[in-house]
């Protein structure tokens, strides 16, 4: 067993895993997983710059991280930045931020590495599942981008695309600094009609028609799939390979698009961080269902970093 830790910073989230692999036997025994919404990706589409204050989250959560690391004693950190970071035209800031506290310089991988990652956390444990049929088609709905990842035990085709949760929502449902409650049918037709064109283009690359089974990743999935159990909390082990089907998916859509911010706050297993992002998340996911044919998505908890970490042992 080789002890590591694995640092996964995108958009909207960052998040930890310390763990003990085995690369022998394909065992990964998770110690402590944990995330903080540090919206980093705030304002980057709009001024291409990490904002003083998004940073500053985002370095307090890594003095939290560097403190669990150090207890849990890991060997050996890979820290991996996703699509905010490498957008910014002040990312040297946030290098340093992240060497001073964590001792490691942060990864900042393409679209292609982020999904080579997710597919690996996300696919080997299901290898075993006689009863999902290949080959599988991992989606990744990030902040700020979509991983699309086709393969069987390997990746066949990846394609990234700047489709996120908080990108879409930034993008279409703010006016005058502010989420509109609810959207417009116009705000949504043009979130909807950006979503289209991004399924175009990853579709260019990646043979989304293909796969037989849809592996979903990430907060908007894995919240769709608390909501659509009406859990009285977010619970990891209920989520965890769960399925859902393209109905439940549109009817929770729909509801999140027209719910106001209170209602949707109001859902016991909603992280505050995620209330004003997660009607755009739904949406993307609804929208990738429908152009792929998934009767149904089956929720992964494992996803780019339980790769990263298996990349670490």
């Amino acid at each position: 067993m080789t002890r590591v830790a694995a640092v996964d910073c995108g958009t909207n989230s960052i998040r930890l895993l310390v763990a003990d692999c085995d690369p022998a036997t394909g065992e990964l025994a998770e110690l402590d997983r944990r995330m903080t919404i540090v919206r980093l990706g705030q304002g980057v589409d709009r001024t291409g710059r990490l904002a003083p204050e998004a940073l500053e989250r985002t370095f307090a959560a890594c003095r939290e991280y560097a403190a669990v690391i150090a207890e849990y004693g890991a060997e050996r950190l890979r820290f991996v930045a996703t699509s905010a970071s490498r957008d910014a035209e002040n990312r040297d800031e946030f290098v340093r931020g992240v060497v001073d506290i964590l001792g490691v310089e942060p990864e900042v991988i393409s679209g292609d590495q982020e999904a080579e990652f997710s597919f690996t956390g996300a696919t080997k444990e299901l290898a075993g599942h006689d009863h999902l049929e290949r080959p599988f088609l991992v989606v990744d709905i990030g902040g700020g981008s979509t991983e699309f990842v086709v393969g069987e035990e390997h990746v066949r085709a990846a394609r990234s695309v700047d489709v996120g949760c908080v990108r879409m929502t930034e993008r279409h449902l703010v006016v005058d600094g502010a989420v509109t409650d609810p959207p417009t049918e116009k705000q949504i037709a043009a979130m909807r009609a950006d979503i289209e064109a991004a399924l175009d283009l990853a579709e260019r690359t990646v043979p989304l028609r293909e796969a037989r089974t849809l592996v979903g990743l990430a907060g908007s999935v894995t919240t769709v799939s608390a909501i659509a159990q009406e859990l009285p909390e977010y619970d990891s082990a209920a989520i965890h390979h769960s399925r859902i089907s393209r109905d439940r998916v549109r009817e929770i859509t729909d509801w999140l698009l027209r719910s106001t911010h209170a209602e949707r706050a109001a859902v016991p297993s909603m992280h505050p961080g995620r209330v004003d992002v997660i009607a755009a998340g739904a949406l993307v996911l609804l929208a990738i269902m429908e152009r792929v044919g998934a009767e149904e998505v089956v929720v992964s908890e494992h996803d780019i970093l339980d790769g990263i970490a298996w990349s670490v042992a």
